[in-house]
């Protein structure tokens, strides 16, 4: 029986505990993001759905809600505290790949080389939609981690679902609110911003809801193994510290 479970958690409670798979979902956390980040964003896929219609979307809706998959698995098993430093580590990484693809798309193609303009439509991603994403990413993932660290304590740990799927709809709707207007306002029509926002918004929250049987499974097997099950009774909330409480 996880000690969480005993007594309600005091602000220090983890701290200094080490955990068998706490980094490892935190590295699948951040290669996750960073595929999704620097592939997805930049494409628009339609598909045609017969009499349903086309059906348009950012193709890294595909994969962009993983990132929420494992935010939700570490805020639900460590809790907030460790989840808030596995959102700035992806924060740190975004940073930094994105200042790769900058530096890489400046440099002087070579003489003889080809792929300059391919690798500008690929990679070559502009301030704007850097920024973005990045504060997109900052706020949703922290509203995401908020917000199931809030309604577990409240629901006692009681119904996993409503609070898995609770926290993404809350975190998705910020992510996507603030990412689409501010990347592509008055460079996409306006239509198609709001088409691809709302789409975008109900493909991410129907993949978690597709995929909380695997969630489930994976949060068990962890509480068991970790031996930790944490509530975020008296943790501080900062977005902007990285103690342990």
């Amino acid at each position: 029986m996880s000690r969480s479970k005993v007594l309600p958690n005091q602000p220090g409670d983890h701290a200094g505990r080490s955990y068998r798979y706490y980094d490892l979902v935190m590295a699948a956390f951040v290669t996750v993001l960073i595929c999704a980040d620097v592939i997805g964003p930049g494409k628009v896929a339609s598909l045609n759905l017969g009499s349903w219609g086309t059906f348009t979307f950012g193709a890294g809706v595909l994969f962009f809600p993983i990132s929420y998959i494992f935010g939700d698995i570490l805020t639900e098993v460590y809790g907030y505290a460790r989840a808030r430093k596995v959102v700035w580590a992806g924060f740190a990484a975004l940073i930094f790949s994105s200042f790769m693809s900058w530096v890489v798309v400046a440099l002087p193609p070579a003489a003889g080389w080809t792929g300059q303009s391919a690798y500008e439509v690929t990679f070559g991603a502009t301030p704007r939609i850097i920024a973005a994403s990045l504060f997109a990413f900052w706020a949703g993932e922290f509203m995401n981690s908020f917000v199931l660290a809030k309604m577990k304590v409240f629901t006692e740990g009681r119904w996993l679902f409503s609070r898995v799927v609770g926290s993404t709809l809350v975190g998705e709707a910020v992510d996507s609110l603030l990412f689409y207007p501010i990347a592509f306002y008055g460079v996409w029509p306006n239509e198609l911003v709001l088409t691809v926002m709302v789409t975008n918004y109900l493909l991410k929250s129907g993949w978690e809801a597709f995929a909380y049987p695997l969630t489930a499974r994976i949060v068990s097997w962890l509480k068991r193994v970790e031996d930790e099950d944490y509530y975020d009774r008296n943790t501080n909330f900062n977005p902007f510290t990285l103690d342990e409480a």
